[in-house]
Parts: C-alpha cells; structure tokens; sequence
C-alpha cells in the first residue's frame, strides 16, 4: 500500500529492487541474451548461464564487466525475482522442483512487467505536481500489486499490454504535470507539440553538451552514446530511454521522472552529475 506521502514505504520500495539472495537466478536462467558488447556468449532462454552457480549466485558478479558481462551489471528485475521465487512459488527452486521450471521462467517476464509499473506508479505518487491524479495512481497501484500476487496460470493469462495502455495513459498525465512549467515542456491539456518533445526520437550519437532539457519529453528516446555533458535535464521524462553509454557527465537531473536505475547504470557519468534522491551513482562512473 503506498505511504503517507502517497508512494510506497521504505519496505516496500526495497520490494521494488532485485534481491538476488531470495532469488533463484531466474534472470540468468529464464531470459536470453546474444554474443554482443553486452554479454560474452549466447544464452537460450531457459537455459542456465555457465557462471550461475549452484546456490543461485553468480561466479563472476565482481568481475561482469571484466568478463564481458557488462549487460548483467545494468539489469534489473524490479523485485520480480523475489517475488516468483518466494510469493508464487512459495520458495520450490527449479532444481528442486523441476516440474515447476518452464512455468517459472514463463512467468518471471510477466512479473517483471507488472513489477516495473508498480516502479514507475511509485515514482509518479512521490510528486507533489501529481497531488491531483494520487487516488487514480494509488487505485492503479493497488490493482497492479494485487496482480503480483495471482496464481502462475493467472499471470500467464494475463493480458499484459492491456495492462500497461491503462497505466499508461496515468502515467502520461502525471508526466505533463510534473514536466508544465519546465522550459520548454508543454501545458497539460494542450495540442501544441513542444519544441522539447524528443519522444521516441533518434538521438543516438547525438551532440547535446550543454543543452537545455528541462522538461523534455524523452519517452522511448534512442539517447545511445549521446553527448549530454552539462545538460540541463531537470525534471525530464526518461520512461522507456535508452541510456547506453550515454555520456552524462556534470548534468542536472534532479526532479527527473521515470529514471531507473538500470537506465542510470548504464549510461556514464561523474561526480558533477546531480541524480535524483532515489537513484545510485554507479561504482563505474568517473570520479
């Protein structure tokens, strides 16, 4: 149940981070991955990785990126882990209970998606520019927590991006409050296409030092290895951004909404770089 002050409590927000020690490794099992800049090898879904170890722990977690696994240090399962391995299936591990393994890894995908908008639901009850959408996203949180919490057969019959449209369109509208008002970012309400509206725009590579951000709407934005050194990226929508390598050194994103920490981790950075309260800046960015 989101907290007083509309998001979730401490407890609960913890709930919404991977706790790979009541896990079963079901990331390194259950999803795919390709020999790329990311991952060494290739992986089927529902095939173990080589370096997952028989208590479910990774052999190489402190060497990933030496490894080249760079792609499993940026991922996160928002708490999916956890919940299948421990709510769903009530602690049975796959090895164990084999029986229960290609449902498992089924649903695991499926919680992570409702996982993730119960992240992104929390992020949009924590502002006070949302105050008038609070009941709207706190009855959605509610709704997406109780599906968490269905039986395997439940979840995998659940129409998920249907799931995601209603969220969505909450989602959007908490977007505009938070963003009117920041520089160039458009009135809610209005049909007019701001001049920052970058959604889902192709920006990979793209020279962005020092721009003015505020407010843009960078929903679904290609940003790879872009250049946003000392931009202003206050109280930007990053929802669904790709941050690969972007290169975010000495820029201001404080107020930013929809920034997760797999985005965070994945992008570059230095100590000059405000983030927000909620995110953690990463052991591999510059000093």
């Amino acid at each position: 149940m989101p907290g007083e002050h509309g998001s979730a409590g401490g407890a609960e927000r913890s709930a919404l981070r991977g706790d790979c020690a009541n896990c079963f490794g079901l990331c390194c099992v259950a999803l795919p991955f390709a020999a790329s800049a990311g991952f060494a090898v290739d992986k089927e879904a529902g095939r173990p990785c080589h370096n997952l170890r028989p208590d479910f722990g990774c052999g190489i977690h402190a060497r990933l990126r030496d490894e080249g696994f760079p792609g499993c240090t940026v991922y996160d399962c928002f708490g999916a882990g956890q919940k299948v391995a421990q709510a769903t299936y009530g602690g049975r591990d796959w090895r164990r209970a084999p029986s229960t393994a290609r449902e498992m890894f089924d649903v695991f995908p499926v919680m992570r998606q409702l996982q993730e908008l119960l992240v992104y639901l929390d992020d949009a009850l924590g502002r006070e520019r949302t105050r008038p959408l609070h009941p709207r996203l706190r009855a959605a949180y509610d709704t997406v927590d109780r599906l968490t919490r269905a039986r395997p057969a439940e979840l995998l019959a659940l129409d998920v991006p249907a799931q995601r449209g209603e969220v969505n369109a909450l989602l959007l509208r908490a977007s505009e409050l938070v963003r009117s008002g920041a520089g160039g970012a458009r009135t809610p309400g209005s049909r007019r296409a701001s001049v920052k509206d970058r959604r889902g725009a192709d920006l990979i590579g793209a020279r962005l030092a020092g721009t003015d951000l505020s407010g843009a709407d960078l929903r679904g934005a290609y940003l790879i290895a872009a250049d946003l050194r000392g931009a202003d990226l206050t109280r930007a929508d990053f929802i669904g951004a790709d941050l690969r390598d972007a290169d975010l050194s000495g820029a201001d994103l404080t107020g930013c909404i929809f920034l997760t920490q797999p985005q965070v981790e994945s992008a570059k950075g230095d100590a000059r770089t405000v983030l927000p309260p909620a995110r953690t800046r990463p052991a591999h960015w510059a000093g």
